[in-house]
């Protein structure tokens, strides 16, 4: 069925006129009644912060999350554009969206009064219904508000004329949902201009009052410390957002895991198969989670989710080019390729002191308390009794990133425990799983004080 074309056509039909917040009531009220997804795409929140933002949305109040740094404050916006409708009538041409029925600009209730029926309308979807600004120290009111148009004054237009304004970011997604990152980090008199447009709907441009009655749900992100600290964001603009949301981290190493596979690079296309043993990617995962509980590491700046993802991805990088080099049939992670994280977990750590090497000693720290808690999740060490008599008896292991996957082989076929090990770690009997489940055995041993571990250029022999 075609939709209507002008103001007259639209009359005749069964449209009516609603503003941002009764759209986002609405929609999410009828989501709710018929047990429909929302907020799709978002691990660990589904309990915490979503109820929260449907209780803001439902009570049609503007938002401000806060939260550190990889807490997904930005995807948690995006994902409210989802409670818009699909489309929604303007009046065409208008740079505010113009609603039909009630137009806010000088342009659009001109056109109205001169077309009136006639009036031609076009249809906006929801990905022009949203704006997002990065807030920074050098962000005027040009930027958010508007600002006189001099090409237009040069064509004849006096200054007092409302038509010589190029609007900004903010009027441009009238009846739609605004977001501006990092609030504090807005100069304050443009607060004082965000203030007035979300409050009085009016703001002064060099010196001309304009009228904007927006229709728009503002919503803003920051990080608590910057927020909370007298001075950075003035207290009217604080008192004018109705819900203060606090976002997290994943609070469970299942959803930190389920983070990391939901957003992860999957390696396709390069002519390699690649198998993650689960336990692997449990590991990423705790080392994200004991980062955040080690004091080393400045909490306030946050260890985020990016973290567990980069280390993943480069986890997996390297079992990748190990095939490659060696011409292995099959790309499986093992634990000597926890040394290729230093390079995506170093630039995202921030420590409270610094000194030489101590980062990478962090790091080092975190690697082993990882190895150690997954290993213990899967074994205890009294079951590798018979495996420890042979250490005894003189048997010495080898292992390291570009050690052959056949070497590994031949150390297996020494140790009846193999399969028992695979069928523990829920891995199939594959060379790749066989090398990687040796090493989790191996290091998990070492760590509880059962085995030495000597290391030299780039591998590691393990023995009594």
């Amino acid at each position: 069925m075609a939709l209507p074309s002008t103001l007259g056509e639209l009359r005749g039909s069964e449209y009516r006129m609603r503003s941002v917040r009764d759209e986002l009531r609405d929609n999410l009220v009828d989501a709710l009644r018929h047990g429909q997804g929302r907020f799709l795409g978002l691990v660990g929140y589904q309990e915490t912060v979503i109820p929260q933002i449907e209780n803001a949305l439902l009570a049609g109040q503007d938002i401000v999350f806060l939260g550190e740094r990889g807490q997904a404050k930005s995807r948690l916006i995006r994902a409210m554009t989802q409670l818009l409708d699909e489309q929604i009538p303007m009046v065409r041409g208008s740079e505010v969206h113009d609603h039909p029925y009630a137009p806010i600009s000088r342009f659009g209730r001109d056109l109205v009064a001169e077309l009136g029926d006639a009036t031609p309308i076009v249809w906006i979807g929801r990905e022009d219904r949203f704006g997002e600004k990065l807030a920074t120290p050098d962000t005027s009111i040009a930027d958010l508000i508007g600002e006189v148009d001099p090409i237009r004054v040069a064509e004849g237009r006096y200054l007092a004329d409302e038509l010589t304004i190029h609007y900004g970011l903010l009027p441009r997604v009238n009846r739609g949902i605004f977001a501006i990152n990092e609030l504090p980090d807005l100069a304050e008199r443009i607060q004082v201009g965000l203030l007035n447009i979300m409050e009085e709907r009016d703001v002064q441009i060099r010196g001309f009052q304009v009228r904007l009655p927006l229709d728009v749900l503002v919503v803003a992100t920051a990080n608590p410390e910057d927020y909370t600290n007298r001075g950075r964001i003035i207290t009217p603009l604080k008192d004018r957002f109705g819900a203060q949301i606090r976002t997290h981290y994943p609070r469970s190493l299942e959803a930190e895991a389920d983070i990391i596979e939901q957003e992860r690079d999957q390696f396709e296309g390069l002519g390699i198969p690649l198998h993650v043993p689960q336990y692997m990617l449990e590991l990423v995962a705790e080392i994200s989670q004991l980062a955040r509980r080690t004091t080393q590491i400045n909490q306030r700046s946050g260890v985020s989710v990016r973290l567990s993802i980069a280390n993943f991805e480069s986890l997996c990088a390297n079992a990748v080019r190990r095939t490659i080099a060696l011409q292995e049939a099959e790309a499986v992670p093992r634990l000597s390729d926890l040394g290729a994280l230093s390079a995506s977990t170093l630039g995202k750590l921030e420590l409270e002191t610094w000194e030489e090497g101590e980062d990478q000693a962090v790091l080092q720290k975190l690697l082993r308390s990882a190895s150690g808690n997954v290993f213990r999740r899967h074994f205890s060490v009294q079951e590798f009794a018979p495996v420890l008599a042979r250490f005894e008896q003189g048997l010495t292991i080898e292992v390291g990133e570009m050690v052959p996957v056949e070497r590994y082989l031949q150390i297996a076929d020494g140790i009846p425990e193999m399969n028992r090990i695979l069928s523990d770690l829920d891995e199939p009997q594959q060379p790749g799983s066989v090398a990687a489940a040796l090493e989790l055995v191996l290091e998990g041993l070492h760590l509880s004080k059962r085995l030495n571990k000597t290391v030299v250029d780039g591998t590691a022999v393990y023995g009594s």
